[in-house]
């Protein structure tokens, strides 16, 4: 790390105690500015690190609602708005036991440079809850949302904050959320909130937009060498949204897909993953994942123990949570023959194990590149609400397409143009941090 920026980062620590998960995104973004800080000092005037490292608003809240038993639960909300340089705030809420000011906070900084990336007009924002919806009824669900979008709602709308989905956030809760907005605010303002049903102003290609966009960076990384997906073993954790149309992508380009996980254990399915079957199995039953091997008759084995990382394959998405991939899995990965990894879920992979990859020239694109698909879609799905229009799959698709496309080459270039080829987390790091510093510096001291 850059000498000027070891103080800085001091004080980041000094003034979030306990945080780790956000210290550990800002060493990742410090980590990478060495070269900045040398070519364009200029960007560390009117205290630019000190700023981007505060969040604009933080937001803390008691959400409380009544169980199918009539029992008072008390769970605690959160809405991070952490920078609106570029555009309105923007970033899901994450509904997960896990969830505290630390996640949001993290998840919250990570938004800043992903949305940079994109080339949208969007800012930084994350929030949730630490309400776990696991084994939860649909009515309990409303209740919860109702509940949390009762507080929520003062803090957000299409000009100022648009939240979307992220863990335990999908569709039913996204409907539900969306409705107490309406009620309270008397207003049918569609672009406040992505990932709608598509009948009432959600986009077509929004739900497969992160898996699909993590697939397609890691399709553009293999360009650079001259090689593509066709008739390659890809190990994908996870199975939720992301992972499932990670699968998806993968399957149609070629690949064959052998594994998925939960927070229970991992398949491995040496026919390839049954999309229909997994779709069934998490989407509809929102059952755990050993039904999924059970279902398959012995064909798959489904394991409770080890890591779904210890699978050869020569192409790894990790596409379940954060530090899911650490510095002895990596070891076993490169073992194995691994020449890619993308990261479909946000900062999967822990400091060591992208040392390890970028030491053994593995292709390694960080979440907020290769899963930018996600949030570059919710953008697009605000231009067609603010437009009042609704655009077709392959079109939206072909958008898609060309946003990660245009991430790729960005990172690239940029990694190029600063002496370090090939690196794409010091690509996305410098090319999002410029782009947000350039703007806040034009802004003034606000």
């Amino acid at each position: 790390m850059h000498e000027n920026l070891i103080p800085i980062r001091q004080a980041v620590i000094a003034r979030n105690p306990g945080e780790s998960e956000f210290h550990q995104a800002v060493d990742e973004v410090f980590e990478s500015l060495g070269p900045v800080v040398a070519r364009h000092p200029d960007l560390l005037e009117s205290a630019i690190l000190e700023r981007i490292c505060e969040p604009e608003r933080q937001i803390i809240f008691r959400v409380p609602w009544t169980d199918d038993n009539g029992q008072v639960h008390i769970n605690r909300g959160f809405r991070v708005e952490f920078n609106s340089a570029l555009g309105p705030y923007k970033g899901g809420l994450r509904f997960h036991p896990s969830v505290y000011l630390g996640i949001v906070k993290f998840l919250g900084f990570e938004q800043i440079f992903k949305n940079s990336l994109t080339g949208m007009p969007i800012g930084g924002g994350k929030g949730g809850s630490d309400f776990d919806p696991s084994g939860r009824s649909d009515a309990e669900i409303m209740r919860f949302c109702q509940s949390f979008m009762t507080e929520l709602y003062r803090h957000i709308g299409e000009y100022t904050d648009v939240p979307a989905g992220d863990i335990g956030v999908g569709g039913r809760e996204i409907g539900y959320l969306f409705g107490q907005y309406k009620r309270i605010t008397n207003r049918y303002e569609s672009g406040v909130l992505t990932g709608k049903g598509l009948a009432w102003g959600g986009s077509l290609v929004r739900t497969e937009a992160t898996g699909y966009g993590t697939v397609m960076f890691a399709e553009e990384m293999l360009k650079t060498r001259g090689q593509d997906m066709d008739g390659r073993e890809i190990i994908v954790s996870g199975s939720g949204n992301v992972a499932i149309y990670a699968v998806e992508r993968a399957q149609s380009l070629g690949a064959k897909v052998l594994t998925a996980s939960d927070s229970s254990g991992y398949v491995m399915d040496p026919d390839g993953i049954d999309l229909d079957l997994l779709k069934q199995v998490k989407e509809v039953e929102r059952a755990r994942i050993s039904q999924y091997a059970e279902r398959k008759g012995g064909r798959a084995r489904f394991i409770s123990d080890g890591s779904v990382w210890d699978v050869p394959g020569s192409v790894a998405l990790p596409c379940a949570t954060q530090n899911e991939l650490n510095g002895r899995q990596a070891k076993k990965l490169l073992a194995n023959g691994v020449e890619v990894v993308a990261e479909g879920a946000n900062m999967p992979t822990t400091a060591e194990a992208i040392r390890l990859f970028q030491d053994a020239d593995v292709l390694f694109a960080p979440g907020k590149a290769a899963n930018a698909g996600g949030v570059a879609t919710s953008a697009l799905e605000m231009q067609q609400n603010a437009s009042r229009d609704s655009w077709t799959f392959d079109y939206t698709q072909q958008r898609l397409q060309e946003i990660m496309r245009g991430i790729h080459h960005r990172c690239a270039e940029t990694a190029d143009e600063y002496g370090m080829p090939g690196n794409y987390v010091a690509g996305a790091n410098i090319t999002g941090f410029i782009k947000v510093a350039r703007a806040m510096s034009a802004q003034g001291l606000i």
